[in-house]
């Protein structure tokens, strides 16, 4: 038994996480999250970042350990890093989460003794298709012992188009802490933000990237029958200039409200009557619309990628066309218009959610995916 191992608790993992992205939002928040979770369950968890990267700050304030590499690129420094890392560390299970690093970790690992070799987790956020070359099918048919997706809608096209085995893919969407989400009053969290305590107030939170659909629904704001309503964008972002801009040429600069990032966002959807997440792309379950649901805001969204998991037209969300800011508008008119209808939708969903998506529920099953994955490789070697 190495070091590492003689000092952990009995049943208790040595799991590192990578990451390649510069970005900030849903996936590298769920990354910490889920690290910081593990953590406080006795296992060991760290984080290999690529340096410069905003996940690299962010880690000490979820108490996860992080180690800046040279990792944003497919480059042999990153190779040479990341082997030296897990021979450093000796982890039981490393989880990529982007490209890049997946393929570096996927080479970096045979370079490391065989002994020490980790069991590779590939964690899917997003539903872009994956190509179907043959390097990428040795990826994640070879390299990566098993593969997590953040819905079932994403495992199911992973199955589907990219021929993986079911047995070896699991949806384990990202899981809320709900006392987190209801500890404050919609009137005091208007009143601690410095918003209006008697008009309308539609949110949105989420990363400002163009399939978010944040352009949709300023311009939906427009054709709002509820010309009082506000609205609250939460997040930053590489369409925050485009989106100043539209906002200022349809001149509704005194009805949008840039809140830029924050680092606690329930007081934003608290203050609200209607959460909107247009997304009309790549969606796994949205973070931010299961937040919302386990703060009791209403909300209006699309059937893209693995949303309508969580949002079921009708009963825990009002579901609208992607890509039409008159849907949309008229979706969100809709709660606007009736506060009951409005209340009876966030309890509904409160309560879905509340059986199915908590942090706990997350933890559990990725702790689940990861010793799958050892007894896998277990299995394999005694062949």
């Amino acid at each position: 038994m190495d070091a590492a191992a003689a000092g952990r608790a009995p049943g208790a993992l040595t799991i590192v996480h990578t990451e390649a992205s510069m970005g900030w939002g849903g996936q590298e928040i769920r990354i910490l999250t889920e690290s910081a979770g593990l953590r406080r369950r006795g296992h060991d968890v760290s984080l290999l970042a690529a340096r410069g990267a905003r996940i690299v700050d962010e880690a000490p304030r979820f108490g996860v350990p992080v180690t800046a590499l040279p990792i944003g690129r497919k480059r042999p420094a990153g190779l040479r890093a990341l082997a030296r890392e897990f021979e450093r560390v000796r982890p039981d299970v490393v989880n990529t989460h982007s490209s890049t690093d997946s393929w570096l970790t996927a080479i970096a690992s045979r370079f490391v003794a065989r002994a020490h070799r980790p069991v590779l987790v590939r964690t899917r956020h997003v539903s872009v298709p994956v190509p179907r070359d043959p390097a990428t099918l040795w990826l994640y048919r070879k390299a990566m012992t098993r593969t997590v997706t953040t819905g079932q809608a994403l495992r199911e096209q992973l199955v589907r188009d990219n021929g993986l085995d079911p047995t070896r893919v699991d949806s384990v969407p990202t899981g809320i802490d709900a006392a987190s989400c209801s500890r404050i009053g919609r009137a005091d969290a208007r009143a601690q933000l410095g918003l209006p305590a008697d008009v309308p107030l539609v949110s949105i939170v989420a990363t400002l990237r163009s399939w978010k659909g944040h352009r949709h629904l300023v311009e939906a704001m427009r054709h709002l029958r509820h010309d009082d309503a506000r609205l609250l964008i939460v997040g930053d972002g590489p369409q925050r200039d485009a989106l100043v801009q539209q906002v200022a040429t349809l001149d509704l600069a005194q009805r949008v409200v840039f809140a830029g990032q924050r680092d606690d966002v329930v007081p934003w959807l608290r203050a609200s009557d209607v959460f909107a997440l247009p997304s009309y792309a790549n969606e796994g379950v949205p973070q931010a619309l299961l937040q919302a649901m386990f703060a009791s805001v209403p909300a209006v969204t699309t059937d893209a990628g693995a949303i309508p998991e969580i949002a079921r037209d009708g009963d825990t969300a009002t579901i609208v066309a992607r890509e039409n800011p008159v849907a949309l508008a008229a979706g969100i008119d809709a709660l606007l218009d009736d506060p009951a209808r409005a209340a009876a939708q966030a309890e509904r969903a409160l309560a879905f959610v509340c059986a199915r998506y908590t942090l706990d529920a997350m933890l559990d099953r990725m702790e689940a995916v990861f010793r799958q994955a050892l007894a896998d490789r277990e299995r394999e070697s005694t062949r």
